[in-house]
């Protein structure tokens, strides 16, 4: 092995962070080269014990790819590797093998991202394979106490030849061939027998036949040109998806956990389900309980199965566990996690200050599901809770002052046995059932829900694009990156988001993540041109009056747009080249004394509040800033250009099944220049109980 240029390989590695996901399977021909030193392909023909594998790549017609240029990562199965995958086929050797498996074979096992153990932490590599699928990671120890790093829970790395690195990539010989169902999320959940009761469920209120693997043929990627732009002083270049697909997240209580927390059992299943379902469900929605759709197993008027209304409480209780996207691995349910340099925590938040969460909407109409990752505090400390584990994920919880609700701890894997994702999806173990109850809704949610724009359009996760790429590493300012060494940036036409409507000409580019940018979670969505933009606002928890926000971050190069809710102008038009220290806005009120807000005293954040409120405007959040790297800390709350806006105030009842619209429309006097960018950053839907806090000595959460 060449340690040496493994060493050097790690120093890379940890220079340049993590991966950047989404990057083109294959590079560019005129990218191609050859080296004079080892390549991938060489380090497979010459080792007799690969000859199974290079085999398969000659027939994949793969081996000119890795004889050239490229940054690779070969997961290696050995010929004992493929003589079990033989056996447990019923065939006896390669030859056997179509040109069609052995292309799926080979591409299962190239990613085209260099990655080392050391970078491979537990949760999902974040660069798919060349089969578009994400290969889940976790770690154990052999006899020796040697670190191993798993795939998929099947595959081991060994740790005698890890990390082994050629010209064009690096080598991971593993212990057993990688494998991909093509069966879809509902198929999988149905094959596992420790969630046979939510499988019943399932098949029972017909969402198993919603959870088919769905791809839009009409989608051509390759009728869209690429879209260049400038944002600020950055050049940069916009692609659109490659692909469009609907996809699935199924959070599941196992059948054991069932029975000890419910008393469910395997007889009758259906109908102890049902009751539990109608407990929960029908004190939030009295209405339905006196209707025919609401009877347990009878057949309505138009001769479907009570069952299989979207309001029968079976129906809302399995919906509720479905989220309506493809969400790639455990660690891409809260914002992502950096631990470079001085960086250890999701990005853009202070994680000693507020927990990193995330609000995804669910297969039951209008409801979402809180994601949380426990960071706030030590051991020990009461926000952790009685069941809280440090630095794991959660659905709907909310520990604080004012409420204990300890949520469902969402755990990471399923047992190696049974598959866990599939190519439209994939599920995780609960330890609790969720609900959409009375006390989720008035409790838990009943708070200032802060969602980043990428995640309010679920095609962005199901896609791989929501952060994707290496938010450490900028491309040049100057020259547009069309490679994707970094990551992409994208744009999305017209009808390719649901709930999306763009008039005139309009580009609603989405900007991978950047450590360095003022951008909360490091990402940011940016309307260019004469644009008129529409969006469907996310679903509020309880009948009430909310405050929607919108947060940006302001620059002279940025315009001005006109807001409307439902159709209604809201007030005059946001300007996004007035900073707050703006005379209109605060002036010389940004700071007290020449202090920035961290060191202001209590009584001063109250009235910097109130003064900012009468505006419709907020600080930027105290959780949120941005690095370059180093240790230094710029905070959002304490910088003049980010800020929160008021976009509108309006009364909603979510259970009249009424959608609602924001529409942006540029009002600029530059239609096509630099000088009318809208930037998107984040949502925020704030009830009133949380805005509405004029009281002495009172003031909303600054973070």
């Amino acid at each position: 092995m060449k340690r040496m240029k493994y060493w050097m390989l790690c120093v890379c590695c940890a220079l340049c962070g993590i991966s950047f996901v989404g990057c083109s399977d294959e590079p560019d021909a005129e990218n191609f080269y050859t080296f004079t030193g080892e390549m991938m392909s060489d380090y497979i023909n010459t080792r007799a014990q690969y000859s199974d594998f290079s085999t398969i790549v000659k027939r994949a017609k793969l081996m000119d790819l890795l004889s050239a240029y490229g940054h690779y990562t070969l997961f290696l199965p050995s010929n004992e590797a493929f003589q079990t995958f033989y056996q447990e086929r019923g065939i006896k050797s390669v030859e056997d093998l179509t040109d069609a498996q052995c292309d799926t074979i080979a591409r299962t096992h190239l990613v085209n991202n260099m990655y080392t153990t050391i970078e491979m932490i537990d949760g999902t590599l974040h660069t798919p394979n060349m089969n578009k699928r994400y290969i889940q990671i976790t770690h154990d120890t052999d006899e020796n106490g040697n670190s191993e790093v798993w795939l998929n829970r099947v595959s081991k790395i060994y740790f005698a030849t890890q990390d082994d690195s050629v010209e064009n990539g690096v080598v991971q010989p593993i212990s057993k061939v990688l494998e991909n169902t093509n069966s879809s999320v509902g198929q999988i959940v149905e094959d596992n027998p420790r969630v046979s009761y939510f499988a019943q469920a399932l098949k029972a209120t017909g969402l198993m036949d919603s959870l088919e693997f769905v791809k839009d043929l009409n989608y051509d990627a390759n009728s869209y040109p690429k879209y260049t732009y400038t944002s600020d002083f950055w050049k940069e270049v916009a692609r659109v998806p490659d692909d469009k697909y609907k996809g699935f997240t199924i959070l599941i209580a196992p059948d054991d956990v069932m029975k000890e927390k419910y008393g469910i059992t395997a007889e009758n299943t259906l109908k102890q389900l049902y009751d539990l379902a109608c407990q929960l469900y029908d004190p939030a929605y009295p209405a339905d309980v006196n209707q025919p759709y609401h009877a347990f197993d009878v057949t309505l008027p138009d001769g479907t199965n009570s069952l299989t209304h979207r309001k029968n409480p079976l129906n809302r209780f399995v919906a509720y566990h479905i989220v309506t996207r493809d969400v790639k691995g455990y660690d891409y349910l809260t914002p992502l996690v950096l631990t470079q340099n001085y960086y250890k925590g999701a990005i853009g938040i202070k994680t000693d200050k507020m927990n990193p969460n995330d609000w995804y909407e669910t297969l039951m109409p209008h409801s979402m599901i809180k994601f949380e990752q426990l960071t706030v505090k030590g051991e020990g400390s009461a926000y952790l809770g009685k069941e809280g584990v440090l630095n794991e994920r959660y659905a709907n919880r909310r520990y604080d002052d004012k409420y204990q609700i300890e949520g469902a701890r969402i755990y990471p894997t399923v047992e190696a046995d049974y598959v866990q994702d599939a190519p439209n999806g994939r599920y995780f173990y609960l330890s609790d059932i969720i609900a959409y109850d009375k006390k989720t809704r008035e409790e838990v949610q009943n708070c200032r829900i802060r969602m980043d724009f990428s995640t309010v359009f679920p095609e962005l996760m199901t896609q791989g694009i929501r952060l994707n790429g290496d938010p450490t590493q900028d491309d040049n300012s100057g020259t547009p990156d069309y490679n994707g060494k970094n990551g992409f940036n994208y744009y999305f036409p017209n009808g390719y988001l649901d709930g999306v409507t763009m008039r005139g000409n309009c580009y609603f580019v989405y900007r991978r993540p950047h450590w360095n940018f003022w951008s909360y979670e490091g990402d940011e969505f940016n309307l260019f041109g004469d644009y008129d933009f529409s969006f469907r606002l996310p679903p509020v928890p309880c009948k009430g009056t909310y405050q929607f926000r919108l947060g940006f971050c302001a620059l002279p190069t940025r315009g001005v747009a006109q807001i409307y809710y439902d159709g209604k102008p809201q007030g005059i038009p946001v300007d996004m080249r007035k900073f707050l220290n703006d005379p209109s806005i605060m002036g010389d009120e940004f700071t007290i004394d020449g202090k920035e807000y961290t060191s202001f005293t209590d009584e001063q954040k109250i009235e910097d509040q109130k003064f900012l409120k009468n505006k419709g405007c907020y600080r930027g959040p105290y959780g949120g800033y941005h690095t370059s790297g180093g240790s230094t800390i710029n905070e959002f709350v304490n910088n003049q250009r980010t800020f929160r806006r008021v976009l509108c105030t309006a009364t909603i009842d979510p259970d009249d099944g009424t959608d609602h619209y924001i529409r942006i429309r540029c009002t600029s006097t530059s239609k096509l220049g630099n000088n009318n960018e809208f930037m998107i950053d984040y949502l925020e839907i704030v009830p009133k109980s949380v805005y509405a806090v004029d009281g002495d000595g009172e003031m909303e959460d600054d973070l």
